[in-house]
């Protein structure tokens, strides 16, 4: 992916240096972000609800408890307890690609229990 982004990149400076991003209308002022573009209007108000509440998309809930547990794993010894915050790992990031396809383990209750239960087995 990194090429992709270099390429992007190459191209939004050339474009720059060419004029084209030049008096551009909010040129100078900071982005609106306060309502995202991709949500749907009549969901922008729950969003913002939830966002408000402290609740995050499973997806970012997701990135933030693999970025936790990989700060964690990176201080352990090698052991049973560093084996099974490795294999916690693994199934979050299975977690993360499954929600990134659309796709929820959660809906399959009881495959997730037991494959929690298998992971979580010494």
């Amino acid at each position: 992916m990194l090429w992709l982004d270099t390429l992007a990149e190459h191209k939004i400076r050339e474009a720059i240096e060419r004029g084209e991003f030049a008096d551009l209308p909010g040129e100078g002022r900071p982005l609106d972000l306060s309502d995202p573009p991709l949500v749907p209007e009549d969901m922008r108000v729950a969003y913002k609800l939830l966002k408000n509440a402290g609740f995050l998309p499973p997806q970012l809930e997701a990135q933030k408890e693999i970025y936790d547990l990989e700060q964690l794993i990176r201080g352990l010894q090698a052991g049973a307890e560093r084996s099974r915050a490795l294999r916690k790992l693994h199934l979050l990031n299975t977690r993360l690609s499954e929600l990134r396809r659309g796709m929820n383990l959660h809906t399959e209750a009881q495959y997730y229990e037991k494959l929690v239960e298998r992971l979580s087995q010494d």
